[in-house]
């Protein structure tokens, strides 16, 4: 048992046991630091998938477009994405507590900002404060558990748990979703104000202030505007083609200012003494190709449940609960094989999983693609979404560690960062692309009504597992950590 020891090294009485000075209060229990670091990575997780089934109810109620029905998905996944690694540096220079609390306070009110909303526009800024607040509590609450818990053992657990609420968090999100949208879509936003305003309390109970790390940086914040704005443009330029012409100026503006904006990101990177993303990470292939693989994986995850809502709602004519509840197996499907996964990584290469997964994946897409007009749930929605929720659960775990395989140990923490900001903003990309060829082919079909809006969600699935197969080729550039060992294993045939 550790104990005390006295300024010659003699040793006394026992230490307490408890999470580091710094962490949390005198007295407060590990397990309180690790229940309110999942609560808040459950309710940012939760946020980004709840909203998908109150999507009709928003367009109805305030009138929105079905460019403006992305961003209100799309708002919140280009600042979270984008200001992510910003908020990661802001935690060590300002602190664990204090921007875990300033992500809560900006996650609150544009929560309630968004649900008392009357206008479209005020509920799509909303969703874009909402992804700033999520992107400074993500980060923040996973590092409240790896700074307070210092046993190996104690640690993983906490990490697992706080894996199960962002996993969790996905089914939930469809279910509460729905329910609260059949009262009223303002309650998917307004939810949060009280889980918010609990965890804000929590927080200042049970975390002491934490100072920030003896070495001072200057934060990048050229950087992660630049980053940001530029996903924002292409995102904006893509999404607004369908409607305004890709020779429209605006169209063509804001896809130029997306190019020229990420090209100022590079020349800030490389000239700043403390950059967000140190470009020579980028010179590791595991980086690149991980990366742009976790680019398509982030449209594959997210764009099924885009299109699956509208369709079961708008064309098939479903409740918003009955939605949620038609969805519910495919996200628990992911949520249980990323478990399954982590435990197949030692069993097999992660580079042979994530190929496995893409493939699976990409059949049940190209089965979506075949949805009729008219369909039965059990014949038509179920079997599919529950493959492509089986493959994209073997990708996730181990598209991660073959990524991560072969980084300089000093810049795991980036490697790790910014994989999930090419999450974040390969849904965002993804999902803008991806309404933009539903939207074109809908419009030059020559179908009624909804067998014309169908047909575009076809050519959209189509086009997701053609993503999922183009991520797959990707999978067999990776080398992992199994393979440079070189482990005596039956020929690698994927």
């Amino acid at each position: 048992m550790p104990t005390r020891s006295d300024p010659v090294g003699n040793t006394g009485t026992p230490a307490p046991a408890g999470p580091p000075h710094g962490v949390a209060k005198p007295g407060v229990a590990l397990s309180a630091v690790a229940a309110v670091a999942c609560a808040a990575q459950f309710m940012v997780v939760l946020d980004s998938s709840i909203v998908n089934v109150a999507l009709p109810s928003m367009k109805s109620g305030l009138g929105l477009s079905t460019s403006a029905q992305q961003w209100v998905v799309n708002g919140y996944l280009v600042a979270f994405g984008g200001l992510l690694l910003f908020a990661s540096r802001a935690g060590d220079l300002f602190g664990r507590r204090r921007v875990f609390h300033t992500g809560l306070v900006v996650f609150s009110a544009a929560s309630l900002v968004g649900g008392l909303a009357q206008d479209g526009w005020v509920l799509l800024a909303a969703r874009i404060v909402q992804g700033a607040g999520a992107a400074a509590l993500a980060p923040s609450s996973l590092s409240l558990i790896t700074a307070s818990h210092t046993d190996p053992a104690r640690r993983t657990r906490a990490m697992t748990w706080w894996g199960v609420a962002a996993s969790s968090a996905g089914a939930a999100g469809i279910v509460v979703g729905g329910l609260l949208a059949s009262v009223s879509w303002r309650w998917v936003m307004l939810v949060n104000v009280p889980i918010g305003v609990g965890l804000l309390t929590a927080g200042l109970l049970c975390l002491a202030p934490t100072a920030a790390g003896r070495r001072r940086f200057r934060i990048d914040l050229p950087g992660a505007v630049a980053v940001t704005l530029s996903a924002a443009a292409i995102v904006y330029g893509v999404s607004a083609a369908p409607e305004a012409g890709w020779a429209a100026a605006r169209v063509v503006g804001a896809l130029v200012a997306g190019v020229v904006l990420l090209a100022v990101f590079v020349v800030v990177e490389r000239r700043s003494d403390e950059p967000l993303i140190p470009l020579g990470v980028f010179s590791v292939a595991n980086v690149r190709m991980g990366n742009v693989l976790t680019l398509c994986l982030g449209a594959v995850i997210t764009a099924p449940l885009f299109f699956l809502s509208l369709y079961l709602q708008q064309v098939l004519g479903q409740s918003a609960v009955r939605t949620g509840l038609s969805l519910l197996p495919m996200v628990a499907v992911v949520s249980l094989g990323v478990f399954v996964s982590q435990r197949l990584i030692p069993l097999f290469s992660a580079r042979r999983l994530v190929v496995v997964g893409g493939i699976v994946a990409a059949a049940g897409l190209a089965w979506l693609g075949r949805l009729p007009v008219r369909s039965a749930y059990v014949g038509h929605v179920l079997p599919p979404t529950v493959v492509v929720g089986a493959g994209t659960s073997l990708i996730m775990m181990p598209a991660i560690v073959a990524a991560t395989s072969g980084i300089d140990p000093r810049d795991a923490g980036v490697a790790s960062g910014l994989i999930n900001m090419c999450r974040q903003l390969g849904a965002a990309l993804g999902l803008s692309a991806l309404v933009t060829v539903a939207t074109t082919v809908t419009r030059h079909s020559s179908g009624p009504g909804d067998a014309a809006v169908v047909h575009g969600y076809r050519v959209a699935f189509y086009a997701l597992a053609a993503l999922s197969l183009l991520g797959t080729a990707l999978a067999l550039l990776l080398r992992t950590a199994q393979d440079d060992e070189g482990r005596t294993r039956a020929p690698d045939t994927a």
